[in-house]
């Protein structure tokens, strides 16, 4: 198993993000979200609540799945010459096997193919795993770049 590369009983598919697969996903992290986040979350005050940018030619969607059940998804919102890593989230039961790693190396790989040359993504301190996530992976912390009202931490990545 490469860095990048899930374990054998997993499978990682580009996916409409307003698919069945993804849906189960994304209701799921939006249900984590309300639960973590001292306010709740509500995803029609996010930015893109549709992900509709979040599929080729601008973007791209991913979602991983254990004995074909679906686990895991995160998007990329295209912007032009960088873009936006949303909605990574792996559920718990498939945690601990590196699927959040797997799936921002297709992300990485994603832009590239997109001609992206720089990534975005914003978080909340209340997802300290995923702050730490993205500081071991050589992400740099940047000011606000959007008006997201959920998000208090911002990075930065060359693709």
């Amino acid at each position: 198993m490469t860095r990048a590369d899930p374990a054998p009983h997993i499978t990682i598919d580009e996916a409409d993000p307003r698919g069945t697969a993804a849906r189960i996903c994304l209701a799921a992290y939006y249900a984590e979200l309300a639960r973590r986040f001292p306010g709740g979350f509500d995803v029609a005050l996010s930015r893109d609540p549709d992900a509709t940018d979040m599929v080729r030619p601008k973007g791209a969607f991913f979602v991983a799945s254990m004995n074909g059940r679906p686990v895991a998804c995160v998007g990329l919102k295209g912007h032009g010459q960088w873009g936006e890593v949303k909605r990574l989230w792996v559920s718990p039961s498939a945690r601990g096997q590196r699927l959040a790693t797997c799936l921002m190396a297709l992300i990485e790989t994603a832009a590239r193919d997109l001609g992206m040359t720089r990534l975005r993504l914003d978080t909340n301190s209340a997802l300290p795993e995923a702050v730490a996530l993205y500081r071991a992976a050589g992400w740099t912390e940047i000011p606000r770049f959007n008006d997201d009202p959920y998000p208090d931490v911002f990075f930065e990545k060359g693709v």
